[in-house]
């Protein structure tokens, strides 16, 4: 009866801690759509604003050269929108990118305490001879463990190294990109 009460108090904090985990991602999934969203409704927002002025800015052109000039001032005002927009884009992506990320690690880290103390009890109840098959076990997990840690150190180091790329890129746009008067 011992085995039966343990089993069920082994899938309850299953089921539990699977909820609650179930509840982090829901959650960081929609404060991340919030923060998107949010974005897209202000650059709309900005870009028929920009619109607008530009339609009256046009209608009051009277030579080649006041043409001239309103383009160049209408692509440099697109680029500036479009690195910002980016940016910000980046920004929210890059943070919601490490929220998934720690909830992952946290999922395995939580798995392989699970698994690992599972091993253990099954070693102390085992029959006699199995020592060479739980030992295995225990080798193979922690096998898997290292191979995670080195994935997750390898996907660090991807993410650093996407992220200085982007900045670079961003800072040599913004450079090449001449400043309004």
């Amino acid at each position: 009866m011992a085995n039966i009460n343990s089993a069920t108090e082994q899938f309850g904090d299953f089921s539990k801690s699977a909820i609650d985990a179930a509840m982090k991602f829901a959650t960081a999934s929609f404060t991340n759509a919030e923060r998107m969203i949010a974005l897209n409704l202000e650059a709309t927002k900005v870009s028929l604003g920009e619109t607008a002025k530009n339609a009256k800015s046009l209608a009051g052109i009277k030579d080649a050269q006041e043409l001239n000039s309103f383009s160049t001032k209408t692509a440099e005002t697109g680029v500036e929108f479009l690195m910002g927009y980016s940016k910000n884009f980046y920004e929210i992506s890059n943070a919601a990118q490490a929220q998934y990320s720690a909830l992952v690690e946290e999922r395995v880290n939580v798995f392989q305490q699970s698994v690992a103390e599972t091993l253990d009890k099954v070693s102390k109840s085992a029959p006699a001879g199995s020592d060479v098959a739980v030992t295995a076990l225990k080798s193979g997990m922690a096998a898997s463990t290292a191979a995670m840690d080195n994935f997750s150190k390898a996907a660090k180091q991807m993410t650093a190294y996407a992220d200085n790329a982007f900045k670079t890129a961003s800072d040599n746009v913004a450079k090449a990109t001449p400043k309004r008067k």
